[in-house]
């Protein structure tokens, strides 16, 4: 998971997805555990954040606890009843992680971004069309259009979370779009690409799922995109639906459309920081918006508005 820490600044922290397959349909193993209510978190939470450098609250109308970090005064909200859930599903370890991360976001709060000899650290990041262009202080973030579903964003990797950037960076370093936008690529080809592979019901799906928050990203390496379009038997589609996943299928009949919006489905409900359900064609080197109907073929978007 990545976070937006509430101070203007877009500060993210990434959480790993496992995927696993079971008679064609994805299954996350979760276990069960005993029920949580927040008052209970509360008081976990109270224990995780007890130093001296944390300052906390809780707002019980709102189910909202708040930590700030002293030495800054920024503070980030958990919302408890949304946390309970993430319990429930994977136990303590959801309670630690996000305690773990909300650390860590907080404390890089303080550190002074700049572009300018952190060049090899800038990725490009992929986000729908309705996510803000502006930060909550104000700040124009630098953006991109990609498809008629999504924008490429651009971030500045601290490790373990990074920052949107912002025309107020990138007028420090005196660049422009141009520059950044070249840079970022050029990181992002850098990125390994490990896939795991699943065929069902005779069709290949391959899931990149490296937990570095740029798996959706990968949708840029236009000439791996295009090694997986020559190598694919039928048609290649490709999902983003959520910054920590990406999926390639080698659609080879109409059973494959419907594995693969189920899939992307399910994960854009389930991703911390969702971008789209839809899936995309990719032909002639582009990238199409498709809609997939039950056991049919997909429309293709354009179309299917001409029409309308």
């Amino acid at each position: 998971m990545k976070i937006k820490v509430p101070n203007g600044a877009f500060i993210f922290i990434s959480f790993k997805v496992m995927l696993q397959w079971t008679m064609g349909l994805s299954d996350l193993g979760r276990g069960k555990t005993m029920a949580l209510t927040t008052i209970q978190l509360k008081k976990k939470l109270d224990q995780m954040f007890s130093g001296t450098e944390w300052r906390t609250s809780f707002k019980r109308d709102q189910d909202q606890y708040r930590v700030e970090w002293k030495d800054t005064g920024k503070g980030v909200n958990i919302t408890l009843p949304n946390l309970v859930a993430k319990y429930e599903q994977n136990g303590e370890r959801a309670i630690e992680e996000i305690v773990s991360h909300v650390k860590k976001s907080l404390q890089m709060i303080g550190q002074q971004a700049k572009l300018v000899g952190n060049e090899k650290k800038i990725f490009p990041v992929i986000r729908s069309t309705s996510f803000p262009v502006e930060s909550k202080a104000g700040k124009k973030l630098i953006y991109h259009s990609h498809t008629a579903e999504t924008r490429i964003y651009y971030a500045l990797d601290f490790g373990q979370t990074y920052q949107l950037i912002d025309h107020a960076l990138l007028e420090q370093a005196n660049w422009t779009e141009t520059h950044l936008k070249e840079i970022a690529l050029f990181n992002m080809k850098s990125l390994p690409i490990e896939l795991k592979k699943d065929t069902v019901a005779d069709n290949d799906f391959y899931f990149i799922s490296a937990n570095d928050g740029y798996d959706a990203s990968r949708i840029l390496n236009e000439a791996w995109l295009i090694e997986m379009k020559d190598k694919a038997k039928g048609e290649l589609a490709i999902a983003v639906p959520h910054q920590d996943t990406l999926i390639i299928a080698d659609v080879q009949n109409d059973m494959g459309y419907d594995i693969l919006a189920q899939m992307a489905m399910q994960y854009f409900a389930e991703g911390r920081v969702p971008i789209t359900a839809l899936s995309f064609l990719f032909e002639n080197r582009k990238l199409e918006p498709i809609f997939i109907l039950a056991k049919k073929k997909p429309i293709d978007q354009k179309n299917r508005e001409k029409d309308e």
